[in-house]
Order: C-alpha cells, then structure tokens, then sequence
C-alpha cells in the first residue's frame, strides 16, 4: 500500500455547498459538507447496548478507583524509541512513590527488552511489599509460557490475559468463529492456572481484556468472563479482574457507561470481581469515559500519565485523579509537584507534555487576558482575607477563586506562573505582578494610565512582559522623572514652624538655570506646589497614596500624585526611606512627565 501523500502547500477548503435542511433553525445556515460520512455508521447500529434503565447518571464519584498505570506496557508500545531499562526503572520508580499500588510492567514475550526490565524487577528490591506488578500476554501458550519464566521471583503478580473479540477482529484479524475465540480464551486460561499451580509460594492472580469490548456483543463478553470467573475460582480474597476496553473509542461517552453498568449488575460471582476499564482517546473524550463508567460500576481503571498511548493514546491518570481531587476527593496518589512528575515522564517517554495539558502544562493556571487577570487578582486577595478572618494559613483555607479550579500550590506551581502580561492583558494583572513581585500597590485610578504604557510596549513588539520589565516600565514612567527630567529640585527643605503651618523652601534646576522657590501650605505638599508656583510651575494635586513596599523600620516607602500640571492630569511616583521624599519626588515626578510632553 502506498504511503498517503504529505501536502506540500496549504490546502483551500472547499466551502459545504450543499442546500440548508429543510429543518435546520433559522439562525443556523449551516450546509451539508461533501465530505463521505455515509461510508460510518453509529455505535448503536456496530453493537447492542441493551441497557434502558441505567441508573450512573444520578450517582457521584466519592472515592478514588484503584488507578492502574500502564506507561511501562501500553504507553511504552506507542513510543517511536521505546524505553530501555534504565528509563523504565526511572518511571517505575516514579509510579512508586506516587503511591501507585499495582503497576502494569510490561510484554515480557514481545520483547527482549520487556523481558529483561521484568527480571530486573523479579532480582531487585525495587518492589514494595505493597505493590502488585503486572504483566501483560495474548492467549498463545508459547507466549503466556515466556510471560512466567519473566516473573519467576516476583512475590505478588497479576497476569494480564487478552484476546479481541469484537466481530470485525474475530473475522478480519484471527480469521476465527466466536465459539473458536471462546476455546482459544479457556484454553489460554487454563494454561495460566497451570502455570500459576507451578508456584504456590506466589501470590499470583489473573485479568482478562476482551479486546475491543466496546464493540463485542454483550452476551459474548458476559458468557467468556463468566467462564473464566468460575474456571480461575475467583474469590473476595483472590478475585479476578474483568477488564472491559474501549480499545477504539467509538461513541459517546454514555453509552460505554451504560455497556458498563449493564455488565456490572450481569456478571457472575460479582464480589469476586474486579471490574475495570481501560479507555483509549480516539475521540478525544477518554477522560469523560472514565468518570462515567466510574459511576456505573468500574471499581480500576487502567491508564498512563499525561495520556500516552497509541493514537490518541490512553485516558490521562493525572487529569482523572486531579479531577477527583478538584472535587474534594483524596485522589490516592500525589501529585504535589507535578513538574517533577511530568519532568520524568518527558524524559522516559521522550515526548513533550503540552503546555495546555490539564493541570501539568506550562500556561493550564495562566491568565493573560485582561478580564480574567482581574478576576483572579480580587480572588486571590479575597482568598488571603477569608483565610486571615478564619486564623488559617491561605493554604489551608477553602479555596475560591475565579478560573483556578485549583489551588496552583497545592500541584506545586507558584502564582508567579498565574498571571503573565501580554497585549491582551489588563490593568488587573499587571497591578497584581508589581503588588506580588515589587511591594507596589497602585492606586485603582493609576492602573488604566499604567496599563495603557504597557499596551503601547506589547502592542509594539509582540513580547510577553516579565515582572522585572513591568517594575523597569513603571519606575521609567513614574519614578525616574523626578530626577532625570528638565525641572529637577537640586536641594530643598520642608519645615512646619506652627501646627498647621507649613513652609517649602528648595532649588530650582530649569534648562541649566538655577533659581530658588518657596511656598506655604496647610501640609508640606501644598507648600511645595506653592513654591513651584512662584517658579512658574502651577500644579494641583488631586489625588495621593503611599504605602510600606516591605516590613521594617528600613523598608522603603512610594508614594503617589495625581497632579494637574499646567492643566493635564499626570501621575507621579516616587520611592524612598522617608515618605516625605518620596511624595515630594512623585510630585516632581508628574511635573517633569509634563515638561517631557506625557498626557
């Protein structure tokens, strides 16, 4: 078969020409594509689902199922390089202190490779006592018989058996009947328990995967699993585990809930039966899959972290678990820092992680429209007040905040990576960056005049601004003014000779010439712009702020104007030990941001 072509300029759609429904709404014009969708058929017309009063909708998820990573096999099999032993190890120790406790190791006679990494664990330490490992096989006899010689020396071990039965497969790719694939499955289970008699001192239990159940006739996986229930004399102490893959995700994700609780209230011995899933993401809803059948009975689900797997790949354990813990529930395994978790998995899987994956990637807590800044700006300060009121450090108070459906913390990230600026950023945001990183708290009427600087730099050069640029932004706009400008004041001092009278006496530098002012006033600032005003300098202040930018006696103090100089309305800013200096440097500030043409 020829390889498919690879375009090497950009296709031009071809617009749906086709006439509007008949029954379409007014408001949707939307016309048929000419595209072949007749060549598919719905999954309720490839299976039966025979469930009609399903009961999963009403339920919610209150505890976590056994997750069941298979990075190691199923993942690993998806890799174009897949992982050596040292790379395995590394992920398999990883699975380990996460708190995974039944870690799905390998193909032992697919590979020599996958063999050797399962003899690396039988010799080794590396397994807890509390950890079940599990290895994978497909109903041959020769391969189950390779699979054993791996684990030989493992304490505790599940034996993963599978074959398709799916119709397509059953015709397409074994070329066998059903009642040929159902003595092919018995005769490979009863050579796993043969096996397994070989070595009473192990713990050694049993899985079965109808490859493609989703697609296989309910009454076939019912009659082979019930089978294998009796044969492998499952019990509550040594159940078995019927494990039921959407191994090509077909349909929404209801109805493989529903095929799932049909199977749950079907199967045999229930109480000695795990029942589990293993969705894959070939339509993109694998997580949705997996929550549901959750509540319609799957008590394990088996998947890799971040979603690795082939094609879309498997359901992603990290969204699944941090999804339950979004609501509440202990999740069971710990991802607080999930950096380091998703730097070992980028490493062993030698793919990358994207940057908007749930929860893991780079910008999933980041902000940078404005809106959404200034949401999370008042959440954040709101949750720092509620925690506060309640004698509870933020960490530990009831978390509350717009567009964060979880504390960043608590996964390990720091705010910094919340809120970041670019030219669809806000005055919101911004404000919450120099408040967070600098100690500076701008006045709500001075961020739309700050924000509208930054606008201009990210709209010109397309950048992201870091909190160190905006703080040299803000102290170039508004501090730096005040002793880099055309009107500078060389030397003054501020005295109060009664109370309530106040008198400004200083320098003037204006354009090289030196000059001396003075002024009074009810407070050391309106003397100031009275001597500014014998300069002929006329300014008014409107507005002022200033605040500690830290603790202690030594902490630098800023200060705020708004000032109408010469008519315009200007801010200035200045920043100094002494609050006085630095009010007087913000109203020098302003009038040289004047003199410099700012508006």
């Amino acid at each position: 078969m020829a390889a498919p072509s690879r375009r090497t300029a950009f296709p031009t759609p071809s617009a749906p020409a086709g006439d509007v429904p008949a029954d379409a709404p007014h408001w949707n014009p939307q016309r048929p594509s000419a595209m072949p969708h007749h060549r598919y058929r719905p999954a309720h017309h490839r299976v039966a689902v025979p469930l009609t009063d399903r009961t999963w909708p009403s339920r919610q998820i209150e505890r976590a199922p056994l997750w069941v990573p298979v990075d190691l096999r199923d993942g690993n099999q998806a890799l174009a390089e897949p992982m050596d032993t040292a790379r395995k190890r590394r992920l398999f120790d990883l699975l380990v202190a996460m708190g995974f406790k039944e870690i799905e190791v390998g193909y032992p006679s697919a590979s020599q490779t996958d063999f050797d990494f399962v003899r690396h664990l039988a010799t080794g330490d590396a397994v807890p006592d509390d950890v079940t490992v599990s290895v994978f096989t497909p109903a041959r006899r020769d391969l189950i018989d390779r699979t054993f010689d791996a684990v030989v020396g493992l304490p505790r071990v599940l034996v993963h058996l599978y074959t398709a039965t799916a119709p397509t497969w059953r015709n397409v790719v074994l070329g066998r009947s059903r009642t040929e694939v159902h003595r092919l499955i018995v005769d490979a289970a009863g050579q796993l328990v043969r096996r397994a008699e070989e070595r009473p001192d192990a713990q050694i239990r049993f899985e079965f995967s109808p490859e493609v159940f989703n697609l296989t006739e309910p009454d076939f996986v019912l009659e082979v699993c019930n089978g294998l229930t009796e044969l492998w004399e499952a019990s509550p102490d040594r159940p078995v585990v019927h494990n039921l893959p959407a191994t090509v995700e077909i349909a929404t994700p209801n109805v493989y809930a529903d095929q799932i609780e049909y199977m749950d209230r079907h199967l045999a011995r229930r109480g000695s039966v795990i029942l589990s899933v293993h969705p894959h993401n070939d339509r993109g809803t694998g997580v949705a899959c997996a929550e549901l059948t959750v509540l319609a009975g799957a008590q394990r689900i088996e998947g890799c972290l971040f979603g690795n797997g082939e094609r879309t790949g498997n359901v992603d354990l990290v969204t699944l678990a941090l999804n339950l813990y979004a609501q509440g529930v202990n999740p069971m395994v710990d991802f607080s820092d999930i950096d380091a978790v998703r730097e070992v998995v980028e490493h062993c899987n030698r793919l990358p992680v994207h940057p908007r994956h749930p929860y893991g990637g780079d910008l999933v807590h980041t902000a940078f429209s404005g809106t959404h800044q200034d949401a999370i700006a008042k959440g954040l300060a709101h949750h720092a007040r509620q925690a506060a009121e309640r004698g509870v450090a933020p960490e530990d108070a009831p978390w509350e905040v717009p567009y964060l459906p979880i504390d960043p913390g608590d996964v390990g990230r720091t705010y910094e990576e919340v809120i970041r600026i670019n030219s669809q950023s806000g005055k919101g945001g911004i404000a919450h960056l120099l408040r967070l990183h600098h100690g500076l708290d701008l006045p709500r009427s001075l961020r739309p005049d700050f924000s509208r600087t930054v606008q201009r730099v990210t709209d010109s050069t397309g950048r992201e601004l870091g909190h160190k640029e905006l703080y040299e932004l803000f102290h170039t706009a508004y501090i730096a003014p005040a002793l880099d400008g055309p009107v500078l004041l060389e030397s003054w001092r501020a005295t109060e000779p009664a109370p309530g009278e106040h008198r400004f006496v200083g320098t003037l530098r204006t354009d090289g010439v030196e000059r001396s002012c003075r002024g009074t006033g009810n407070g050391p600032l309106s003397a100031l712009t009275d001597a500014l005003g014998t300069a002929g300098v006329t300014v008014d202040i409107l507005g002022y702020a200033e605040h500690a930018t830290g603790t202690g006696p030594d902490s630098p103090a800023v200060a705020y104007v708004e000032c109408r100089v010469d008519g315009v309305t200007l801010w200035g800013a200045g920043w100094h030990t002494s609050v006085l200096t630095a009010s007087v440097h913000a109203v020098m500030a302003a009038v040289n941001r004047r003199a410099q043409g700012a508006s």
